[in-house]
């Protein structure tokens, strides 16, 4: 079986070619141009189709909260303009004849580190991105867990600071408004006069005003982790986001839970997430594989 994955970000449209043994080969990206809207994203990716030969299953992960039953955008924000109700699954179907598995980035960012990463034999866990807001999953049973609209696990907008920072949503005082790696950036910006990425943050580790700054993020991640814990009572949380990669970041939420939760809870687990960008297309082709 030929499975063509994509994964639809706000930057960058990912996609590659995936074998029988979910091998990944021919990976390319191409901007997503998402000022030009919902409806040119989709024709894009069915042109990429067309011109793909043999290709038998379509694997999506997308942006947005997605139906996956029925393969549509339940909700997106305005950095897609017009993306909610796009019906991704039934264009693609109508347009190419290819039967199309569509799922939200996250969760399919989640069933890729379940089934080929850093939860690979863990039947319950919960997932969550951070980069420029806090994307979430549940995966609960050997399954991902939804909710009844599909939107399960907007993890990023739980309220950890009641009556604070307005958020993106609309909201104020969500956990990603002071945890997402976002937060990051705008305090170092704001309280150091400093424009830095995550990177290059860490490259200045040893600044003690930076240090400072990166040891109140964490204590904000863990705020809102530690809220997750008591509700789920998960053996592991992954953790994704480029930002992750540094390995002070998990030994700390991990030294930080360990102190502040309850007895009971101490056996959770924070690890990073392994399979990086190839996360979401593998979950997308993993599940248009069970079509």
């Amino acid at each position: 079986m030929k499975i063509l994955a994509f994964d639809i970000g706000g930057t960058e449209i990912k996609y590659a070619f995936c074998d029988e043994n979910f091998n990944l080969t021919e990976k390319k990206s191409i901007p997503t141009n998402a000022h030009e809207g919902g409806k040119r994203i989709i024709e894009r990716i069915v042109e990429i189709i067309k011109s793909c030969n043999g290709v038998d299953r379509v694997g999506i992960s997308t942006a947005g909260q997605v139906d996956s039953v029925k393969g549509e955008i339940v909700f997106a924000t305005d950095s897609i303009p017009g993306y909610t109700g796009t019906k991704i699954k039934e264009i693609i179907e109508a347009e190419t004849g290819i039967p199309a598995a569509v799922e939200n980035d996250v969760n399919s960012a989640a069933l890729g580190e379940a089934i080929f990463g850093a939860a690979k034999g863990c039947s319950d866990f919960i997932c969550l991105t951070y980069g420029t807001g806090i994307g979430g999953a549940i995966y609960f049973d050997n399954k991902l867990f939804t909710g009844s609209s599909f939107s399960a696990g907007e993890f990023g907008h739980i309220i950890t600071h009641a009556g604070g920072r307005k958020c993106s949503c609309g909201g104020v005082g969500c956990y990603e408004a002071y945890a997402s790696a976002g937060a990051l950036v705008r305090n170092v910006a704001e309280k150091l006069g400093k424009k830095m990425n995550g990177r290059e943050i860490f490259a200045n580790f040893d600044n003690p005003e930076i240090r400072l700054l990166i040891d109140e993020w964490i204590d904000e991640i863990v705020i809102g982790l530690k809220s997750l814990v008591y509700i789920f009572n998960p053996s592991l949380i992954v953790a994704g986001g480029g930002i992750m990669n540094e390995a002070y970041i998990t030994d700390e939420i991990n030294k930080r839970m360990q102190k502040e939760l309850m007895a009971s809870y101490r056996n959770v687990k924070i690890v990073k997430a392994l399979m990086g960008n190839d996360a979401n297309k593998l979950g997308a082709a993993y599940l248009a594989a069970k079509i």
